[in-house]
C-alpha cells in the first residue's frame, strides 16, 4: 500500500510540473524507478534528466520551444512501466527518457512506438532493447553482449584457473549479462562449476552458498542489481566463502557498499569509463555537487539523452519524433557530458565501451568503485 501510495506522489509531481507546459512545449517523460529497491537508479535518471532540461531551458530551449519534464515511477516493475507508458501517451508526451530495467523498458517501448513516442534509455543494456527494427528505441549505454565480453576476457585472463559460479536473478538484464558473460568464458575454455537464478526480493542466501562452498569457488559471477549482490558478497562472507564478486553496471551505486559492508572490498564489476573524469563534463559535475548530489553511474547519461534529443529537434527543425529519430542516427557526432555520440540504424551507440573496476576504500576509509 504504501509503495502504491508514493508512487502516486510522484506521478501527481510530474504531473504538476508538466501543468504548466504551454501549447509550443516539449513534453519530456522522464521514467524509472524513482521508489522501492532501486530508487537510487531512478534518483541518478530523474536529476540527470531535469538537470539538463533546465540548462537547456535556460539558454533558450530548442528552436523557440522548452522542455517540461512529467515524472514516472515504474518501481522497477514492467506492468507499472507499461501503465507510465500509457500515462505518458495521454499526457501527450513525446519523447521519453528511461525506462532503468531492461525489463521495464522493453515492453514500454511497444507502447511508446505504437504512439509516435521517442524512447532514450540511459541504462538498459539488454540487446533485445535495439534489436526488434523499432525506429523508436535509443540508449546512450552499452550493450550487454559487449559488457559480457569484457567481463568474461576478465576472468579468463587475470581470474584465470579459479572455481567460477555464475549466479543471475532471472531477469532480462541479470540473466542476459550471466549469459553472455558465460558465453565468452565457455568460448575460452572455462566451464562455470555452478550456475544458478535467484529470484528478485530474495533475502537470504544460505542455501546458494552452501552450494558454492562445497563446489570450491572462487570467482561469483552476478548477473543483477545492487541489493541482492550486496546481501550475497556479505552473507558469503559471513559463512566462511571466501570468493570475489564480480558484476555489471547493476551494482553501481555507493548502496551496494551500504548493503554488503566490508564485504563489498575487492568485489570487481563493468562499467563504462566514468563520465565525471570527461573534460566535457566537468561543468555540469560541478553544478551537481554545488547542489549536493553527487553525479554517478547513470546520472550522466540521462543527461546525455536529453543533449541529443534537443541537438536532433534542432538539427531538424522539427519536433516529430519519427523525424528526429532519423536525425539522431543520420547527423551526428552528437556533443555531450559522454563526450561525442553517434547511433546505428538500430539506436545503439556506435563506439560504447566497457571497462573494469574494483571497489576499494578510498581515502576516508569509505568502499568507492576505482577504474582498474
Amino acid at each position: 500500500m504504501k509503495k502504491s501510495l508514493m508512487t502516486g506522489l510522484v506521478l501527481a509531481a510530474g504531473l504538476a510540473f508538466a501543468g504548466a507546459a504551454h501549447a509550443d512545449d516539449i513534453k519530456l517523460g522522464v521514467a524509472g524507478p524513482l521508489t522501492g529497491a532501486n530508487a537510487a537508479f531512478g534518483a541518478q535518471l530523474q536529476k540527470g534528466a531535469e538537470q539538463a532540461v533546465a540548462d537547456i531551458n535556460a539558454a533558450g530551449g530548442v528552436n523557440g520551444s522548452k522542455f517540461v519534464v512529467e515524472l514516472g515511477d515504474d518501481v522497477s516493475d514492467p506492468k507499472q512501466g507499461v501503465s507510465i507508458a500509457n500515462k505518458f501517451v495521454g499526457d501527450g508526451v513525446t519523447y521519453v527518457i528511461g525506462h532503468f530495467n531492461s525489463g521495464v523498458s522493453i515492453p514500454a517501448s511497444e507502447v511508446y512506438v505504437e504512439n509516435g513516442i521517442l524512447q532514450i534509455t540511459p541504462a538498459s543494456t539488454n540487446p533485445k532493447f535495439t534489436e526488434r527494427d523499432l525506429w523508436n528505441t535509443f540508449r546512450v549505454c552499452g550493450r550487454d553482449d559487449q559488457q559480457g565480453a569484457v567481463a568474461g576476457k576478465y576472468i579468463l585472463d587475470s581470474l584465470k584457473g579459479k572455481k567460477l559460479a555464475i549466479i543471475h536473478d532471472k531477469t532480462p538484464y541479470g540473466q542476459g549479462l550471466a549469459d553472455e558473460t558465460k558465453k565468452t568464458v565457455n568460448a575460452g575454455g572455462v566451464t562455470e562449476v555452478v550456475y544458478e537464478g535467484i529470484n528478485v526480493g530474495d533475502k537470504d542466501f544460505s542455501a546458494l552458498i552452501s552450494k558454492m562452498k562445497s563446489a570450491g569457488v572462487e570467482v561469483i559471477y552476478y548477473g543483477g542489481l545492487h541489493q541482492e549482490a550486496g546481501l550475497i558478497v556479505r552473507q558469503a562472507a559471513e559463512q566462511g566463502l571466501k570468493a570475489v564478486l564480480f558484476s555489471g553496471d547493476g551494482i553501481t551505486d555507493r548502496e551496494f557498499a551500504s548493503i554488503a559492508g566490508p564485504a563489498a572490498d575487492g568485489t570487481l564489476m563493468t562499467f563504462g569509463p566514468d563520465p565525471r573524469l570527461n573534460p566535457d563534463a566537468k561543468a555540469v559535475v560541478e553544478k551537481f555537487r554545488a547542489s549536493g548530489f553527487e553525479p554517478e553511474a547513470y546520472t550522466l547519461y540521462a543527461y546525455a539523452g536529453v543533449q541529443v534529443i534537443a541537438q536532433a529537434i534542432a538539427k531538424a527543425g522539427t519536433t516529430d519524433p519519427q523525424k528526429v529519430a532519423e536525425v539522431i542516427k543520420s547527423g551526428g557526432p552528437w556533443k555531450t557530458v559522454l563526450g561525442e555520440l553517434s547511433f546505428d540504424g538500430k539506436g545503439d551507440r556506435t563506439t560504447a565501451d566497457y571497462v573494469v573496476y574494483s571497489w576499494v576504500k578510498d581515502a576516508d576509509g569509505k568502499l568507492d568503485y576505482k577504474q582498474l
